[in-house]
């Protein structure tokens, strides 16, 4: 297939778009740089341009025969996303709807989203499954459920094929080093940890120790991030007009803040330095996905189902590109 991938030069992004050229398909990258890398994907594969280009968008799809579109163009900071929720409604929901409606007009009927498990909130249940309400705490998970919504109506309408795929703890790197997460500012646990190590950052806090939890620390699960692109994959190979799908995408397992400091120390062999600290507001103490319906219906299966081998692959990314995509 041709497709487009908006936001493919960011972590989940670049990972998931050289899985799709290795399957064969064409794949054109739409990216404005702001969070992503030039360097995370291939010269001839990107795009350079932002999804509020309306006439951009309806250029690349037209000309480039697109047929399918993943969108993984956001902004992902919950605390700006309080402070600022006008930068997230206009880009996160109105210029991806904008992005949906050029969809409809050029008769594109299949679209894979990057959602996530913010939109489900402080859940009711432990593992969450795709029936929890989705009642999101803030303005982030808000805009991403608003798209959500619009996706399932225009499915219901206009003979629409997507996919939501609600992600838990993106983590990990591809196994090669060679493009990995790198963030600026950085808020995802595993690389804090080994910036800490590394001495790149003075030390790496903890946000509450009193949880109830085994070690009173929260869980999260993490799910690496070629297995996320393959459910992208597994997603687009499944989508026909009018199908809607949504699927919660983690391994089903929790691990604690202090389980991740303690393997990143045996993985890189360094200390990392840490400083305890209260709790933060709306941090649940547990989030684990049941990842049961995603298997089920679309035979996805991960391949890094354990905390250890992940972050060896995050440690291969780390140690070799110390700075990010900085050379």
């Amino acid at each position: 297939m041709n497709i487009l991938v908006t936001g493919g030069a960011g972590y989940i992004g670049s990972h998931t778009v050289r899985a799709l050229l290795a399957r064969g398909h064409e794949v054109i990258v739409l990216d404005n740089l702001s969070y992503g890398h030039r360097q995370a994907v291939r010269a001839d594969c990107l795009i350079v341009g932002d999804l509020n280009d309306a006439a951009l968008v309806d250029r690349l799809l037209a000309e480039r025969r697109i047929e399918a579109v993943v969108h993984f163009a956001a902004f992902a900071y919950v605390g700006e996303s309080v402070t600022d929720p006008a930068k997230y409604y206009t880009n996160n929901f109105l210029n991806s709807l904008a992005l949906l409606e050029a969809c409809r007009t050029n008769g594109i009927g299949k679209f894979v989203f990057s959602s996530t498990c913010a939109t489900y909130g402080n859940p009711t249940k432990v593992p969450i499954d795709e029936s929890e309400k989705q009642l999101p705490i803030n303005p982030y998970g808000n805009t991403k459920l608003a798209f959500e919504r619009a996706l399932a109506d225009y499915a219901a309408a206009y003979s629409f094929g997507y996919c939501a795929l609600r992600y838990f703890n993106a983590s990990g790197a591809s196994p090669d080093g060679t493009i990995g997460e790198d963030h600026n500012p950085e808020t995802h646990l595993i690389p804090l940890a080994f910036q800490a190590a590394l001495g790149k950052r003075p030390r790496l806090d903890i946000f509450g120790t009193d949880y109830p939890t085994p070690d009173g620390t929260c869980i999260r699960d993490y799910i690496h991030v070629d297995d996320l692109a393959e459910a992208h994959i597994l997603a687009l190979e499944k989508l026909e007009p009018g199908t809607q799908l949504k699927f919660n995408v983690g391994v089903g397992r929790g691990f604690s803040v202090r389980e991740v400091i303690r393997t990143v120390e045996e993985v890189s062999g360094l200390k990392v330095p840490v400083k305890e600290g209260p709790r933060r507001v709306g941090d649940p103490a547990e989030l684990v996905a049941n990842a049961d319906k995603i298997r089920r219906e679309l035979g996805w299966q991960p391949r890094y189902g354990e905390l250890r081998p992940i972050v060896e692959t995050a440690w291969n990314w780390h140690r070799s590109h110390p700075d990010g995509y900085e050379v």
